[in-house]
């Protein structure tokens, strides 16, 4: 049997392989469509313009996601100097908490090996990775949320701990500020007031020997973990969203702009409440994550979960704390089933304890018949993998054009990634043979690391400039005399990032006919001025006979337009809007 100290030392290399995982590639991508260059954008503006209180991309307000995680970019983007350094940082160290908080709860809720576990679990997990590398919120409001819990756990299935319960509340609070969901530890008190009620919990502490009545009184209240002072978390969580809140509220208040109104109005009531209830996009049935979401984005758990089912039933009549865990990953996954909105990235909160809950079924059942066989099945299944990544590496690198279906709409893409690819598959068939009387687990989160370290290292370099407009933005400043204007409709993100001139734009969330309208009011109010537009864009206020082509980028080709295309006539917009943004480019993006 392992020693614990052998174990740690093991749970010490894999935590610190996951960090480098984490960090690698960071410096060899610029952001990618469709959210992240939306983020950097908003975090470099905050930087420019030195107004962090209400995010803009391109000069307009950002109504769709509270701050935090603008704020976190922004602020390490300027103390590294460089966005393409910087805009991964924030998943990345997020994420290395998380695995620091689930680490640590695996050993004091049960033990080294299941610390151990819970980590790989997470390494082998498919979502954890992509979000840890990707610039989206979601990785650092999963810390947050799995910092609530990780509180709320330490008060009561090993406190009380008032301090841990009160820290929360805390987390709770900036993950609210970071996306509205970050109330969910809320959910585990449902679970905990069921059964939480075994030591420490069961009993208030004994006061010292020889200590007075009021001495004893005071050690009983001060070892509860159920009082009136669980009332309290409320208002610290309130205080920490008050931070932010109510400056920008303020602020609303003193200004008082139409625009600003609009912006307090949609981020506080249409992005959170309305978007729950009545979703405008992604809209899927009820059971989605269950049969489409999980099976793809958290494989092989529900595999594994599914083939142990006795051994975990058994473990959850036994342990209240596996109970408590696992109940509130069903309660999460029930509050996002009830909106008819859905995406993975919603239920990735939910992994870490998940992952917990996993461990220890692996650790108590992982000697059992089904087990093995389960160890079986994987040692044909990832190595057919490898080798299917092999052959397909291959056709993509020798023979793009034989490509499947869609699949060949990425031809460019296919040639370039075509020899990282086979790299990867043969390494894999190397690793799997090295490693081939390894546990299961390890074996799967071998993989996975070795996967995801290639695709940043090798992968990424190759693809961006597929998935960037860099190219596109040159034959801009190529064309354009020094000192011309640049308008766009269809607006992007990406554009801004590279632009090295200053841009106007005419609302992101504005119809495209009264962008067009407007830009066409824009293009006759002075001379020197030129719109970038999609080739096939029906332009009804423009002459696309009269556009110059500038390539592709995103699939698509771009056109620019001159004064001559400008059309006699428009129709009027419903409402006049215009925002300017005067890029600054030192340090930024090269």
């Amino acid at each position: 049997m392992t020693s614990d100290a052998t174990v740690r030392r093991q749970t010490l290399f894999w935590l610190v392989a996951m960090a480098l995982v984490l960090l690698a590639g960071i410096g060899l991508r610029y952001p990618w469509p469709a959210d992240e260059p939306r983020f950097a954008q908003i975090a470099r503006e905050m930087v420019e313009s030195g107004q962090w209180l209400f995010p803009t991309r391109g000069g307009e307000y950002y109504p769709d996601k509270p701050p935090v995680f603008m704020w976190l970019s922004a602020l390490f983007f300027q103390l590294v100097g460089d966005l393409r350094l910087s805009f991964l940082l924030p998943s990345a160290l997020a994420s290395m908490g998380t695995l620091w908080l689930v680490h640590d709860l695996g050993r004091r809720l049960w033990n080294p090996q299941t610390a151990l576990f819970a980590v790989l679990v997470l390494a082998f997990t498919p979502q954890f990775l992509l979000q840890g590398k990707a610039a989206q919120i979601d990785a650092l409001v999963t810390f947050w949320i799995t910092l609530g819990c990780y509180g709320l756990l330490r008060h009561f299935l090993t406190g009380p701990h008032w301090r841990w319960y009160f820290v929360s509340w805390v987390a709770m609070g900036l993950g609210i500020m970071t996306k509205g969901v970050g109330f969910l530890p809320l959910l585990m008190l449902l679970p905990l007031a069921l059964w939480s009620h075994a030591p420490p919990c069961a009993a208030p502490r004994l006061p010292p020997e020889g200590g007075t009545a009021p001495a004893a009184r005071q050690s009983r209240f001060r070892g509860a973990c159920w009082s009136w002072r669980l009332l309290l978390g409320v208002p610290v969580m309130l205080a920490v969203i008050a931070l932010w809140l109510g400056p920008m509220l303020w602020q609303v208040h003193s200004v008082g702009t139409d625009t600003m109104v609009a912006y307090r109005n949609d981020l506080l009531f249409r992005q959170t409440g309305e978007r729950f209830v009545n979703a405008w996009h992604h809209v899927k049935p009820w059971h989605y994550f269950f049969t489409q979401a999980i099976p793809v984005v958290w494989f092989p758990l529900p595999i594994v979960m599914l083939v142990l089912i006795r051994p975990l039933v058994a473990l959850l009549r036994q342990d209240a704390k596996l109970r408590v865990l696992l109940a509130w990953v069903g309660l999460v996954l029930l509050f996002f089933s009830l909106s008819s909105g859905k995406r993975e990235v919603y239920i990735f909160p939910a992994l870490p304890m998940l992952s917990l809950v996993v461990a220890v079924l692996w650790v108590n059942g992982r000697e059992l018949p089904l087990a093995k066989k389960l160890d079986g099945f994987f040692r044909w299944l990832v190595p057919g993998l490898a080798l299917l990544v092999t052959g397909l590496g291959l056709t993509m690198w020798q023979m793009p054009e034989r490509l499947p279906g869609k699949m060949r709409d990425y031809a460019d893409i296919a040639s370039a990634i075509g020899l990282p690819l086979v790299a990867l598959g043969l390494a894999l068939i190397v690793l799997l043979v090295v490693l081939r009387k390894a546990d299961l687990f390890v074996r799967l989160a071998s993989a996975s690391l070795l996967g995801w370290l290639i695709v940043a290292l090798l992968v990424w370099p190759r693809v961006d400039p597929h998935r960037t407009p860099k190219d596109m933005m040159l034959q801009v400043e190529q064309r354009l005399p020094p000192g011309a204007e640049l308008g766009l409709i269809y607006f992007k993100e990406q554009f801004l990032l590279f632009s090295q001139r200053p841009l106007t734009h005419f609302s992101y969330l504005a119809p495209l006919l009264q962008q067009e309208q407007n830009a066409w009011i824009w293009m006759r109010e002075a001379p020197g001025r030129h719109l970038l537009v999609p080739n096939g864009a029906e332009l009804g206020c423009f002459d696309g006979a009269r556009a110059v082509s500038l390539g592709e980028a995103h699939r698509r080709e771009w056109m620019l337009l001159g004064p001559d295309a400008v059309r006699p006539s428009c129709g009027s917009p419903a409402r006049i809007q215009r925002f300017h943004y005067q890029p600054v480019t030192s340090g930024v993006l090269p």
